[in-house]
């Protein structure tokens, strides 16, 4: 750690001084006009934790934004000043991006979804309005070369990190009504870093959580997006679904709080969907799928003779998915992936327990497309029986399926499965113009491709001519 404030035997690490190279000449420019410098928030809590830095630095100073916009210019190789009203002035300099903002003592008023901005001279007042007390600290630096930073951390984030705990540096009544979107992102410093979240903050949560619908659908996507690349997610979604948070932003996490099985009382939906989650690698599009993989099965689930069931809750669950999706303002590419994967996570297991055909391993793979990986491994994560035999007979089945994949992949096209003639080679074979037909035949020679695999060329257009004879007679009426 370094030496500095209420922690006089810590030790600068290593590390921090490829970023104090960078940061210096600014601090030394700020300090020639009377300011100062520090750098704020993550970065120093990475750097406390011992975690790898991101590739910008964030800064604070008591320098108002117009002031900071002069002492950088000549320096940075590109300013912009978009942000300056919200005391921010961003700037590059050798491909490094840094973000300065001025200290804020701003809030959000009740109704508002931006906060009323106002600016402080002192850096204890700006840590005072952030989120949690493990981002409320602060590093001095100076432009002197080999000087050591001053850790500021009035709010006692280095203890909070070394006990894991999660606190808000005010009342956290006060912390989550200046910025409701808190209550989400303390779910991902509960799963990321392992905090415990005192009891004043998880009380707080239920009274507050409404002023959740003010805050804009993007920043409720990016916040869950983080949360879902974690390491384990685990802890922070029982936390969004315990506080009520889900109930607001989420909906369909809660109402997945139902039993597989009633009777042999086994773990319900909700359960079985976290421990999914938990069990694929942190890709947002695979772990999205993962977390609404389920969500059709309240709305299918049923109970009959052999227990319950849940029919066709893919179709169900793809359809809520794009919906909630769509809500949340996630991108067209991203919805159509996660979707996908929801619709397919079954396809694996309606094939039953025999050997794998050929024509169903290229339907396997035609139907996941470029999302195949994903799709492999979210069907893998889907089994999380305590039934060891069971366990072992699906990972059995599953190396089965990707052993076969891999032995067409060596013999065919596999990945890109498609017609033996195109469009143009059909019109030309049967003198036809483009028009229904055409897909007719198109489709015909697809079926035939993926049932028997590649087919020559003369046996194609053999095919095709049986298959146009066949269809002369309703041509001709």
């Amino acid at each position: 750690m370094w030496a500095a404030g209420p922690y006089p035997d810590l030790v600068i690490p290593d590390r921090l001084n490829s970023v104090l190279d960078s940061v210096r000449p600014l601090a030394h420019r700020f300090d020639a006009a009377g300011h100062r410098l520090y750098l704020v928030g993550g970065i120093v809590r990475d750097l406390v934790v011992g975690r790898p830095l991101g590739g910008d630095i964030d800064l604070t100073t008591d320098a108002r934004p117009e002031v900071t916009a002069d002492l950088v210019r000549g320096w940075a190789n590109a300013v912009w000043d978009q942000g300056a009203r919200f005391g921010t002035v961003g700037l590059q300099r050798g491909g490094v991006t840094f973000e300065i903002t001025t200290h804020r003592a701003d809030a959000y008023s009740p109704d508002s979804r931006k906060p009323e901005v106002s600016f402080a001279m002192e850096v204890e007042t700006d840590l005072s309005r952030r989120d949690f007390t493990v981002n409320a600290m602060a590093l001095r630096v100076t432009g002197a070369a080999g000087e050591s930073p001053e850790l500021i951390d009035p709010f006692g984030g280095v203890a909070d990190l070394a006990a894991g705990v999660l606190r808000t540096p005010l009342d956290p009544e006060v912390s989550f009504t200046d910025d409701p979107l808190r209550m989400l992102r303390a779910a991902r410093f509960v799963a990321g870093y392992g905090l415990a979240p005192v009891p004043e903050l998880v009380a707080v949560v239920p009274r507050l959580v409404d002023r959740l619908e003010i805050v804009s659908a993007e920043r409720v996507r990016d916040e869950l997006s983080k949360l879902l690349v974690v390491e384990d997610p685990s802890a922070g979604l029982w936390f969004l679904v315990d506080t009520g948070v889900a109930d607001v932003l989420l909906p369909e996490l809660p109402a997945m709080r139902v039993e597989q099985d009633p009777i042999h009382r086994h773990k319900d939906v909700l359960a079985h969907t976290v421990a999914v989650v938990a069990k694929t690698s942190p890709r947002l599009v695979l772990r999205a799928a993962a977390l609404l993989h389920d969500v059709g099965k309240p709305k299918t689930r049923s109970i009959g003779s052999k227990g319950v069931s849940f029919h066709h809750h893919e179709v169900v669950g793809a359809r809520m998915a794009r919906d909630r999706l769509r809500a949340l303002r996630f991108s067209n590419e991203q919805i159509e992936a996660i979707t996908q994967l929801v619709y397919l996570h079954l396809r694996f297991h309606g094939y039953g327990d025999d050997v794998w055909t050929d024509a169903a391993v290229r339907r396997y793979v035609r139907d996941a497309g470029p999302l195949l990986d994903e799709l492999n491994e979210l069907t893998r994560c889907d089994c999380t029986t305590r039934n060891e035999r069971k366990a072992r007979m699906l990972a059995q089945r599953m190396d089965d399926l990707e052993a076969r994949i891999a032995e067409l992949r060596q013999r065919e096209e596999l990945e890109a499965i498609r017609p033996d003639l195109d469009g143009q080679a059909v019109m030309a074979h049967l003198g036809l113009q483009p028009g229904p037909l055409v897909g007719q035949a198109l489709a015909m020679l697809l079926e035939a491709r993926l049932e028997e695999g590649p087919l020559e060329e003369q046996e194609a257009k053999a095919r095709l001519d049986e298959w146009y004879k066949q269809q002369k007679p309703s041509i001709d009426l």
